[in-house]
């Protein structure tokens, strides 16, 4: 099939590489001409595992290509993805700005039949809205060219995103349009062989559902560091209390991780964004409001944990920090707890080292040059002069350290760790103080089989 997608991002990157690599011939287009000149080279903007490759075989292949020139894209189109960004607005809704310019866009190129796709994450009622903008371009030029919105959200999880994409869980269509049901079902037909993943319902639910399932992940998360937080005030262990609760299958074990925070480009925009939308119909989110608030006081819990353990004076103090990005196995670093650390250590008066395997380059651009952070090449080298170690991401590569060597070379042989990855037993053997998320001190992991 032909298909256009605007927007080269990770959804829209990723959305076109899997449905080239199965078959179809895909155009994706940005205005951004320095990154469509570097995928024509073959350059992929983002870090994601397995992107790289696809991308390569397929714009060899000639099933994948890029441009900036929206004509050329529409008028290859039969299926048409809209999956530009929606940052969020100063009140926390959607910005969708990029979303309304590109159906503008469509309404001043189409002249055949198309199933326009709205890929991007937005509001209850969007769908509404961008049918409205491609009519009116289409009346402006006197085209009656035919044409169905449809809102296909996606639910791709960066570091994941391409295994998502290939066998997703579900493929929500949302249209009134039975021709366009029909011509989507030909187009994902590839991923969804094994059972039927397409669920279908109308527009506005579609949209809806986006929000709801990345609120309903994002409360897990800010559940659990609620739990942890408590855990740690009455001498509980919260790893024993998360495979005490994950056991109960419907529960689950998925999102109830404690840490210091989520972050990335969609749950701290897409809470906001449903708050926002409850609101402009007259209704008070009070768990969205509590679940947005326990995540921002928990960005700064390691901050808190370091205060306590050097006497609430961190002036000189130099802490290590492994891992930057807001997740393993992506170089993504918005919102991402270890932002928000970094402000804390440095307006006390400390400085940080930092190592991250993949978001270094991101966090030059998002830090800049400062006397204050210093970013090392290696795990180790992040260690060279300072007083205490910070686990921010759990990347795989930190899970099974040599505490020997991390104990020699942190000047105040402590370890805090932002995600629960260690056994405080074993950092402790090693002469290093622990800290984790809800821990306590010194306590004991379960057996559990």
């Amino acid at each position: 099939m032909h298909v256009a997608i605007f927007g080269t991002g990770y959804v829209g990157l990723v959305t076109g590489a899997c449905l080239a690599e199965a078959g179809n011939d895909v155009i994706c287009v940005d205005v951004d001409a320095a990154k469509i000149e570097g995928l024509k080279r073959g350059v992929v903007p983002i870090y994601e595992p397995g992107l790289e490759d696809l991308v390569q075989r397929n714009r060899q292949s000639g099933n994948l290509k890029f441009t900036t020139d929206a004509a050329t894209a529409i008028a290859h189109g039969e299926i048409i993805f809209i999956a530009v960004g929606t940052p969020p607005d100063e009140d926390g809704s959607a910005d969708l700005r990029y979303v309304l310019a590109v159906a503008r866009s469509i309404g001043e190129h189409l002249d055949h039949r198309a199933v326009v796709v709205n890929k991007s994450t937005v509001p209850v009622g969007t769908a509404d809205r961008v049918r409205a903008a491609i009519a009116a371009a289409l009346a402006e030029r006197g085209s009656d060219a035919s044409f169905d919105v449809v809102s296909n959200p996606e639910f791709l999880k960066e570091g994941d995103a391409v295994k998502d994409c290939m066998k997703p869980d579900r493929i929500v269509i949302g249209t009134s349009s039975a021709a366009a049901v029909q011509t989507l079902k030909t187009l994902y037909a590839p991923f969804n062989r094994n059972h039927e993943r397409i669920v279908h319902m109308d527009e506005r639910s579609a949209e809806l559902t986006k929000y709801a399932a990345n609120a309903m992940l994002a409360t897990k998360i800010s559940f659990m560091n609620e739990v942890a937080n408590i855990a740690e005030r009455v001498g509980a262990d919260i790893e024993s209390v998360r495979l005490g609760i994950g056991s109960d299958p419907r529960i689950g074990y998925a999102f109830i991780y404690p840490g210091i925070g989520y972050g990335g480009s969609c749950f701290p925009k897409d809470v906001q964004a449903l708050g926002r939308t409850a609101r402009g119909v007259g209704y008070t989110t009070r768990i969205l409001d509590a679940v947005e608030a326990v995540n921002y006081d928990q960005k700064s819990k390691l901050f808190e944990l370091m205060q306590q353990h050097f006497g609430g004076d961190l002036k000189g103090r130099t802490i290590a920090f492994w891992g930057l990005s807001f997740k393993p196995n992506t170089d993504d670093m918005r919102e991402a707890p270890s932002r928000a650390l970094v402000e804390l250590l440095t307006a006390a008066g400390a400085k940080v080292r930092a190592f991250d395997p993949e978001a270094r380059h991101e966090a030059e651009r998002v830090f800049g040059q400062r006397d204050d952070l210093l970013l090392t090449d290696d795990a180790m080298d992040a260690l060279s002069g300072a007083d205490a170690l910070a686990i921010i991401t759990e990347w795989k590569a930190f899970w099974s350290p040599d505490f020997a060597k991390v104990a020699s070379a942190l000047k105040a042989r402590v370890l805090f760790d932002g995600r629960n990855i260690y056994d405080p037993k074993v950092v402790e053997a090693a002469g290093i103080a622990y800290y984790g998320i809800g821990r306590g001190r010194s306590v004991t992991r379960p057996e559990f089989v």
